[in-house]
């Protein structure tokens, strides 16, 4: 048994929901990542532990995972992906925000910015990047972010003063942009197949609740009927980016 009980602790570390505790001050800065994909959490800490002033604390395949690592190890930065079981990205990016107020937040996610990148601004997060971009795009934004600044794609940067100066009560640019966030979630799943049970499951509410969110997803797109709504979202998943 070792004599030294830190340095027994500090052996302990693994990829899914841990994280390593701080060690004391350091010239890099620290970063957790949220993604629901192995391959990706291992890849990235790959990517960024090439990088001499960044290194991975800990990452997390779910929100539930992603609180407690967060809180362990106090990261400069969270990576956060839009696709996780149980709360979604942008619940996840609220809950950051109310618990760990200063704690920049960078989204990483195959969704389109153009629907998903302002919703992701207005919970918290300071920049979004496109998983189809290239890696150093996704240094470049976490270098922006830790260092106090919006990253976002010219396309995204336009379209958000376009917003601010046309106003709120201007016409949406997508139908899907009149949805809440929980209402998204729903219609992405639609998207992908999954029954009224299984997004009942994943999202973790009971089955009355979605029947409610399907009922307000086909008020607000002006769709006949449930299958109607279905359909619309089948054929806008597959428009998705691959992920």
């Amino acid at each position: 048994m070792s004599d030294n009980p830190n340095r027994e602790n500090s052996r302990h570390h693994k990829a899914t929901g841990k994280s390593a505790a701080p060690e004391g001050p350091s010239d890099k800065k620290r970063i957790f990542v949220v993604d629901d994909h192995a391959m990706f959490r291992d890849g990235f800490r790959r990517l960024v532990d090439m990088e001499p002033d960044l290194v991975v604390c800990g990452d997390a395949a779910n929100a539930v995972e992603a609180m407690q690592g967060i809180h362990q190890s106090r990261p400069d930065l969270v990576i956060v992906d839009l696709s996780l079981e149980g709360t979604g990205g942008i619940d996840l990016i609220k809950n950051i925000k109310r618990d760990f107020e200063d704690t920049p937040i960078l989204v990483v996610s195959m969704h389109a910015e153009s629907l998903y990148g302002d919703r992701a601004l207005r919970a918290g997060a300071m920049g979004y990047v496109m998983k189809s971009e290239p890696a150093t795009t996704v240094i470049e934004a976490i270098r922006k972010v830790l260092g106090g600044d919006v990253h976002v794609s010219e396309k995204m940067a336009t379209l958000v003063v376009s917003k601010f100066v046309q106003g709120e009560s201007g016409q949406p640019p997508s139908p899907l942009e009149a949805l809440s966030d929980r209402e998204l979630e729903v219609f992405r799943m639609l998207g992908q197949g999954k029954g009224t049970g299984e997004i009942a499951e994943e999202m973790n509410v009971a089955l009355p609740t979605v029947s409610t969110f399907k009922n307000r997803i086909k008020e607000k797109l002006k769709m006949k009927n449930s299958t109607e709504t279905i359909l619309y979202a089948l054929q806008w998943f597959r428009q998705e980016p691959p992920k």
